[in-house]
């Protein structure tokens, strides 16, 4: 019977030798603390140094050959000596572009990112980290290093808020390769952003604000009439305090219009926070997408989206950005619909957690442990708020329902005539449709 370890001089040559047989684990007596053992593919296995009974992987083979193993030996046992279950780790890394390849690729094969957030972190792989950083060797990462190459040339050219997001992308690729025992140890442990830039990053001013409403409804109207998706895009967003990422991808499945409980779902993956989002719809709402989708209809479109794209898709986040650029003429973006809603509400007197739950914001970790509801019925009455002053300001023109009056108000129509009376009372862009 074979023995599940054999003692052998370690070598590259060796291993392919014992690749054909059944032994298990490899052990050199020149070195004690070393083992090498096979993956259930022969051709693959792994370090591992032992001590004090406690293992701890250092790489794997052959991306760490036999003989980069044996020469960082002895730094592990030093390390090991100081804290013996401290890493064990040798990367095969030679220099932050290495680390940063296998960065982007595992990124851009991570399911659980959105297509947003995987093109931001390549762009300021590509663009900035990599161009500045690429030769830098690991064991020269540096406060020093990453000021002068990196942090110091982009603040010249670039606004704080986004170079603090380059940084976080390197922080981040980092801290995924120590977890990941890719690399033995952190060098930008304890360094944060500020370490290198004081000046404090306030948040952008809205670019838009509720004296501007009127005027802004009559551009989303306006464009509505001439392109019926570009405009519903917008004001869905008014409406509702969506993002543009989250209103694009809307699909008339998640749309319910009907019934006790009319809402749009959206689904953790169309969501920034990665959490299902449920927002009531009210008659004005729902009488604007009913309209919309008769539209579509005519226009020989029964697919799955609101905003169709190229084949089976949604308009792409370019197509979307374009439309903002068109709308808001550089002078406001899509964001700021969003800052508008939300100041907005906080004006009409709505809560402050109903608004954060209608923008779906993430709760701060003490609501979120104590605070287990959607708030549905706090959420409708917001927006019915919110929906009946935009129609105030003109939001009516569009959707063209009509709120009925309350019982005791009298009718301005004749009997004989309140069905024609009601008909003159439909948006002229309507009455034809």
């Amino acid at each position: 019977m074979t023995s599940k370890t054999l003692h052998v001089r370690l070598s590259d040559a060796e291993i392919r030798r014992q690749a054909v047989g059944q032994v298990v684990t490899l052990r050199d007596p020149r070195h004690p603390a070393l083992r090498f053992r096979f993956h259930q593919n022969r051709s693959r296995g792994s370090w591992h140094v032992v001590v004090r009974g406690v293992w701890g992987k250092a790489g794997n083979y052959p991306d760490l050959s036999a003989s980069a193993m044996l020469e960082a030996l002895p730094v592990i046992l030093k390390r090991r000596a100081e804290d013996h279950v401290a890493r064990s780790t040798v990367s095969s890394w030679a220099t932050v572009g290495d680390l940063l390849a296998w960065f982007l690729d595992r990124m851009q094969r991570d399911r659980n990112l959105s297509t947003k957030r995987k093109a931001s972190a390549r762009s300021a792989i590509q663009r900035h980290l990599l161009p500045r950083l690429r030769d830098l060797a690991l064991a020269d990462v540096a406060r020093t290093e990453l000021d002068r190459r990196l942090i110091w040339p982009l603040q010249e050219r670039y606004a704080v808020a986004f170079v603090r997001q380059v940084y976080g992308v390197l922080a981040v690729a980092f801290r995924r390769a120590l977890e990941l025992e890719m690399i033995a140890s952190n060098p930008m442990a304890g360094m944060t952003f500020t370490t290198f830039v004081k000046a404090k990053i306030r948040p952008k001013p809205a670019r838009l604000r509720g004296a501007q409403v009127d005027d802004l409804l009559v551009a989303l109207i306006e464009r509505y009439q001439v392109a019926p998706p570009e405009g519903l895009l917008a004001l869905l967003m008014l409406c509702h305090g969506t993002r543009l990422g989250e209103t694009r991808v809307a699909k008339w499945g998640n749309l319910t219009l009907a019934g006790e409980a009319p809402e749009w779902y959206l689904p953790p993956a169309d969501t920034k926070t990665r959490r299902e989002h449920r927002l009531p719809l009210t008659p004005q709402a729902i009488a604007l997408l009913l309209r919309y989708r008769d539209w579509q209809r005519r226009q020989g479109y029964s697919g799955a989206f609101l905003f169709p794209g190229q084949g089976n898709r949604p308009i792409s986040a370019t197509q979307a950005t374009t439309i903002f650029n068109s709308l808001g003429q550089g002078e406001w973006s899509s964001h700021d619909l969003r800052k508008l809603a939300r100041t907005c509400w906080t004006d009409l007197g709505v809560d402050y957690l109903i608004g954060e739950l209608l923008v779906n914001h993430a709760l701060r970790d003490l609501d979120a442990t104590y605070i287990h509801t959607t708030a549905s019925e706090g959420k409708r009455l917001a927006l019915a708020k919110w929906h009946d002053w935009l129609d105030d300001h003109g939001f009516d023109l569009v959707h063209g329902w009509i709120k009925p009056r309350p019982d005791n108000e009298p009718n301005p129509c004749p009997p004989s005539e309140s069905a024609a009376c009601a008909a003159n009372q439909v948006p002229t862009q309507w009455r034809n449709q």
